[in-house]
């Protein structure tokens, strides 16, 4: 059995997860209109963490390392301090992995650059730096596959758990915007110029966000007492369907056969709910709402996390499925923010109000470019409140 011990999200709404789940919760968004940010000419819906807070709390963690640090790999560290701080395990211990998603990473080092050398733009150079920090002695493992990086960087953990000598598996995911993001976006019409309508009627499109969230995961020995209080994974699968570079599948074909091996043999009538990718875009929303039904679980209400921060790319898996945690933890369905006029194809139950729920278990469905597609299912076992 693998479950969760602790967790952290960083974002406009707070620097740890229940700070976060309180915001979003009271229905606060982190998401706002900027004006020639990044230089850019066209304004955006977005939500940006303050660097000057970044730094500020960064510079209160202990130097472990002589290295010089990016903004993105700062928000990954306080992230993991965080989540390591509440978990009391040793991150330099030999059995103890780290899985870093991220889509971007680094990029925006590809423009002019003094300050860092040349590979610190790659990927595996980023987790290497990060993993450092905690002098990790394993070699990181980086998960970036479009949107579903942080589900599909969960999962990973899972099989390396499951497979290899390690007992923890610590899964951080962040991204940072820059112009290179914004505009690449901007580019295609992606974007929205207010505040983004999960299912809508009126839905023209996502708004982007910046974020990090970490997970620490245990694999449960064999005559290990158990904690009472934990959040169990039960199952989650990877299927693509190569429909197009960009397009999602009209019918959900790739998110359907995912939704339907992550849910073979279980009993959803134990589901609370399902938290959906719901991007905003004309595409996706409608796509989900095909696989949904399909998968036979379009009786379950249906949440989506982006008005509140916005889409989070490679840290939106882990970042939405932490909520979910707290919101399951507190036996509460989490509103969709901003949904006003039901406007997908299929029949699903989209919730617009808080509700309380005691069911114990949600599924986290995520979709990216390339066809991709996961979903991934956890229960709760002996909590009594949040």
């Amino acid at each position: 059995m693998i479950y969760r011990l602790s967790d952290n999200i960083i974002s406009t709404l707070g620097f740890n997860s229940k700070d976060n789940y309180s915001q979003i919760k009271n229905g606060n968004s982190g998401l706002k209109l900027y004006e020639n940010r990044f230089n850019l000419p066209e304004p955006f819906f977005a939500s940006l963490i303050d660097e000057e807070e970044i730094n500020d709390r960064f510079s209160s963690l202990p130097k472990t390392t002589n290295e010089k640090y990016t903004k993105l790999e700062k928000l990954s560290i306080l992230s993991c301090s965080d989540a390591i701080n509440l978990s009391n395990i040793n991150p330099s211990s030999n059995d103890v992995i780290f899985v870093f998603s991220t889509t971007k990473g680094n990029v925006e080092l590809l423009e002019e650059n003094k300050e860092f050398e040349k590979e610190r733009v790659y990927l595996w150079k980023s987790a290497q730096v990060i993993k450092n920090y905690f002098h990790n002695p394993n070699q990181p493992i980086v998960v970036t596959n479009a949107c579903i990086s942080g589900v599909a960087a969960q999962l990973t953990a899972f099989n390396l758990l499951n497979n290899h000598n390690f007992k923890y598996a610590i899964v951080v995911g962040a991204e940072v915007l820059s112009k290179f993001i914004i505009s690449g976006f901007q580019s295609f019409k992606a974007l929205s110029m207010q505040m983004c309508k999960p299912f809508d009627r009126d839905r023209d499109g996502l708004n982007l966000g910046e974020g990090a969230s970490s997970i620490v995961y245990k694999l449960a020995d064999n005559d290990e007492v158990l904690p009472k209080e934990r959040i169990e994974f039960i199952s989650g699968t990877v299927r693509n369907d190569a429909n197009h570079i960009s397009g999602p599948s009209r019918t959900g074909e790739g998110l359907f056969n995912a939704i339907s091996e992550t849910i073979k043999g279980y009993d959803t009538s134990k589901l609370s709910f399902i938290n959906a990718h719901a991007t905003s875009t004309p595409y996706n929303d409608s796509m989900e709402s095909f696989a949904i039904e399909r998968g036979g679980i379009n009786n379950i209400p249906v949440n989506s996390l982006k008005p509140y921060l916005g889409h989070t790319l490679g840290a939106a898996g882990i970042l939405e499925t932490i909520i979910s945690f707290h919101s399951l933890i507190d036996n509460t369905i989490i509103k969709t923010l901003n949904h006003q006029n039901y406007g997908v194809e299929k029949s699903i139950i989209v919730n617009v109000s808080n509700k309380e729920s005691k069911k114990p278990a949600f599924i986290k469905l995520i979709s990216g470019f390339g066809g991709s597609n996961a979903a991934i299912m956890f229960e709760k076992s002996g909590y009594d409140k949040y």
